[in-house]
Parts: C-alpha cells; structure tokens; sequence
C-alpha cells in the first residue's frame, strides 16, 4: 500500500455503493486505473466535476489491496469546447471507448495516452469527421504493434497503389492481386491511398469530412480493430468497404 502522484485521463465511471464512484482511467505509466473517488456522488463533494469522462486530470492516489483511492485531483484539461459539440462529444466518447477496449492495466501506455490526449486536443480544436475517427483507429493499432499494412502487400511486400485494391482482415492489410487467394475484399477506388494518408496524418488536420470515402475508411478501420482484439467497439457507424 502506497501514496503516489499520478495524471490520466477519465474513460469512464460508475456508481459504487451509495455516494462513491470507480473511475476508469488510462495513466501513461500506469495503463488502465480504476480508482474510488469517495463521496463524489454527493452535491457537497470536494472533487465536483474534475473526474468526469473526457478529463486530462493530476491526481494523488492511495493503492489498496484491490482498488486505488483519489485522495487528491486537480484538473490539467477540462477541454469545454469540445463538451459544447454534440458531434464532438460522441467521437470522443467513441475514441475512449476505443482505447478503453485494449488498455491494459498495469502496464504503461505511453503512446496509448497520448494518442488518446492529442485526439482530444484535435476535437477541442474543431477537427472531427469519420476520418479522424478512422485515423485515430490506425493509429491506435499501431500504438498496439498491429498497424494495418498499407503501403505494401502483406504477403509478398509488392508496392504500388495500382496492384493493392483488396484488403484482409486476418491476413493483416493490403493483398496484392496475385497473393489474394480468395480471403480478401474488393476496396473502391482511392480508398487504398486514402487510408495510407489517414494513418499517417497528424490529427489536428481534419476538418470534418463525412463523405463516401470517410464512411467507408471508418468502417474498414473499425472492422480491422474488431477483427484483432476480438471485441465490439461502440458508437460507430459502419460505412461500405467494397468498390468494384
């Protein structure tokens, strides 16, 4: 048992007993965290509204046998603007719950935390759309060591937009013509190069495109995630992945 200082952000929480509530966290040092914020249920709690979903917070926390306990919290990003968008919220809840699905507790997720911190940045900063969504999921599993093969095929390594139109889910990404033995599908045309730049965009760059080729980059994406941790991931939508 131990008193130490910490920052996160909050995923999510739920009640816990009659005033208290678990927070869910992800921590860079630390992965997920689940901590019992005491008594914040009460109108008179002293730490308010700092641990709410979507929070950059610093907090100083009790480990017990079981559970962490907040015994101190200060806020280092509360990002208002975001939480007066509705579009905004729902991709941020969404990217939560993403990161939510594959943290592991424990174990230090840097690049997880802050994958997670700069596409809240990005939503604060009026970036949004299917496509950040969608590169936001490329991203996080490359931050997981899983990273889609987009740029060569992932069979033979061949290269070239022209020759990589199929795509497999278990075979990992982009299948060539000649090494697609029937797993693969079909994508419409552009989607190959556009999911390479998805993925290697910065977040803050999105503008809020909601087209064909977003909605059919965002399925993909999320089809590939759920394919690979063996999860459902809410609050998408899937889009058409086939081209023709």
């Amino acid at each position: 048992m131990s008193l130490h200082s910490d920052q996160g952000i909050v995923l999510r929480g739920y009640p816990f007993g009659e005033a208290d509530r678990i927070v869910v966290l992800i921590s860079p040092n630390q992965g997920k965290v689940r901590a019992v914020a005491k008594g914040v249920r009460r109108t008179k709690s002293r730490f308010g509204g700092r641990l709410e979903p979507l929070t950059h917070v610093d907090m100083m926390l009790y480990q017990g046998r079981n559970l962490a306990t907040v015994t101190q919290v200060a806020v280092i990003e509360p990002f208002p603007h975001l939480r007066l968008d509705l579009d905004a919220v729902v991709t941020a809840g969404a990217m939560a719950a993403a990161v939510d699905k594959v943290v592991v507790e424990g174990e230090p997720s840097h690049r997880l935390f802050l994958l997670l911190l700069r596409g809240l940045h990005a939503l604060e900063d009026g970036a949004g759309g299917m496509d950040l969504m969608a590169s936001f999921l490329l991203k996080m599993m490359d931050a997981l060591g899983q990273a889609p093969a987009l740029r060569h095929c992932a069979s033979c390594g061949r290269r070239g937009v022209e020759v990589l139109d199929r795509f497999s889910l278990a075979g990992g990404g982009l299948f060539c013509d000649v090494c697609d033995m029937g797993g693969a599908f079909r994508l419409r045309n552009g989607l190959t190069a556009y999911l390479s730049w998805l993925a290697a965009a910065p977040l803050s760059g999105f503008t809020g495109s909601d087209g064909e080729m977003a909605v059919d980059a965002v399925g993909l994406a999320r089809r590939f995630v759920e394919y690979h941790i063996e999860s459902g991931l809410a609050g998408l939508a899937y889009g058409s992945v086939s081209g023709g």
